[in-house]
């Protein structure tokens, strides 16, 4: 039988307890009233556990920011200007709604004249005009548009071509061309479009018949992801018919040709990339419903989800973006928490950028209004990088709308640099042939001739014959990037 559990009590033991005895029963009594124990010592962390280590804001912030912060307000006021012009220009169009029709018609003629001459010089670089030269139907853009909405063009088309093949006309679709000589540079704009002209793709024709058979099957596959609100990736697609495919290639381009036909954005017809960029800093937002803190998701921040139209709700208290090219640097300045010493936001697409990183860098860029400064190497490919970012590429210039981020700012590694920064000549690469090729030809690049300081760099740089990555800066010590570089490239306003 178990002994009974001993009672406890408030009031003293006689005196001629002993103490041992008295002291033993103080500790079993759990009523006693005893004076507060001081406070125990912390806990050590266990072995082999880091602790985050906390990043205050610099004390040096308002002397390093305030240009940063002109920049900012002169890019909301010039949103702001923008945003009437709009308002005032859409008045105006509902007011000449009646003589629109006969500028339509002179429009067409003239694309149909363009169209019909066969010995038209095809240029692979896009023809510069301004947006009063583009015809009122001159170009196509595509918009977003949802999943019944998607659905419903895929079976607009489907009942076309069941309508054809009924009513023995054939087989045939008309798809926008995206060739080099339907892309169009539209200056003001700083970004490339798509011009309208159409192919012909039939079915009855030999060397149509294959991808016209690929883009039937791709619009099927489509139509019964959507109708299962699900996502898939380019790969899964290909895989789903690989005798048919042979090629990723081929059932990648059918999918821009889909969307160009339907009025849709890429990203519309649920077919996705693999995550590759990365952010980093002072930003918050909902993805599906999930609240996101970017200060909060480690070391090497949030991975860029391809599924950028589940993202809503976008806050922010950074000064600037900071782009960078390659993900070395953008590791260094994410473990020193630079986020926090200067407010930023830092985003990397690991070089090449992907649809996903720059449709989110759009949508951040055009929601908070700051300004989005650019850090990449110091030679051609680091120039062709930003250009993606700020006019667009040829593939996706149907929907280069969403997908550019103009005005970016070239902050860094630039040629002036090299000299500015005494870099060691250890650490100046000498520039291939085919480097400087590339060089010369961004000297005649649209976005480079608008700005006569970019051309001046790169004039430089094609004269030395040198180039730099941003890891050089590591020279000086491996936070130099953090602690000087860029701290006096901002307290300067040194960005062009």
């Amino acid at each position: 039988m178990p002994p009974k559990r001993r009672q406890t009590t408030s009031k003293r033991r006689r005196k001629n307890d002993s103490s041992d005895e008295a002291e033993e029963e103080e500790q079993d009594d759990s009523s006693v009233e005893v004076a507060p124990a001081p406070a125990p010592a912390k806990k050590p962390a266990k072995k082999g556990r880091s602790i985050r280590k906390e990043v205050k804001i610099a004390k040096d912030v308002d002397a390093v920011l305030k240009k940063c912060r002109q920049l900012k307000a002169n890019l909301r006021k010039k949103a702001a200007l923008e945003s009437a012009q709009k308002k005032s220009s859409g008045k105006k169009n509902k007011d000449s709604e009646d003589s629109s029709e006969e500028d339509y018609s002179d429009d067409m003629l003239l694309l149909e004249e363009v169209d019909s001459k066969p010995n038209a010089i095809i240029s692979s670089k896009p023809a510069t005009i301004s947006p009063s030269e583009i015809p009122s139907s001159g170009i196509i853009e595509v918009s977003e548009l949802n999943a019944t909405e998607v659905l419903e063009g895929l079976e607009t088309i489907a009942l076309r071509v069941t309508n054809q093949v009924l009513t023995k006309q054939g087989f045939s679709m008309a798809v926008p061309s995206r060739g080099p000589g339907n892309q169009i540079y539209v200056a003001e704009w700083d970004r490339i479009v798509l011009g309208n002209k159409h192919l012909s793709r039939n079915f009855l024709s030999v060397k149509d018949t294959r991808k016209t058979a690929v883009t039937v099957r791709v619009m099927q596959l489509l139509h019964a992801v959507l109708s299962k609100r699900i996502h898939i990736t380019k790969r899964d697609l290909f895989y789903t018919d690989v005798k048919l495919f042979v090629n990723q290639m081929d059932s990648d381009g059918v999918l821009d040709d889909v969307a160009t036909m339907i009025g849709c954005t890429r990203s519309n017809l649920h077919v996705v990339a693999s995550d590759k960029g990365l952010v980093v800093g002072r930003i918050q937002f909902e993805e599906d419903g999930d609240y996101i803190d970017c200060t909060r998701m480690g070391v090497s921040g949030k991975a860029i989800a391809p599924y950028i139209d589940k993202i809503e709700n976008i806050v922010s208290d950074a000064e600037f973006i900071l782009l960078v090219e390659k993900e070395a640097a953008y590791m260094r300045l994410a473990e020193d928490r630079f986020y926090n010493k200067y407010p930023c936001i830092i985003i990397t697409a690991k070089g090449q950028p992907d649809v996903a990183t720059r449709m989110f860098l759009s949508r951040a860029a055009s929601q908070l209004q700051i300004p989005v400064l650019g850090l990449v190497d110091s030679d051609p490919y680091g120039l062709k990088i930003l250009s993606v970012y700020m006019s667009g590429s040829k593939n996706m210039s149907y929907d280069s709308a969403s997908l550019t981020t103009p005005d970016i700012q070239w902050l860094g590694l630039r040629p002036s640099d090299l000299d500015k920064y005494n870099l060691p000549e250890q650490c100046r690469l000498d520039m291939t042939e085919f480097d400087i090729k590339t060089g010369k030809e961004l000297l005649k690049e649209d976005f480079i001739v608008k700005n006569p300081k970019w051309m001046k760099e790169v004039a430089e740089m094609v004269k030395t014959k040198k180039k730099a990555e941003i890891q050089a800066l590591s020279s000086f010590g491996f936070q130099y990037i953090t602690e000087e570089y860029l701290p006096r490239k901002l307290r300067e306003g040194d960005w062009i």
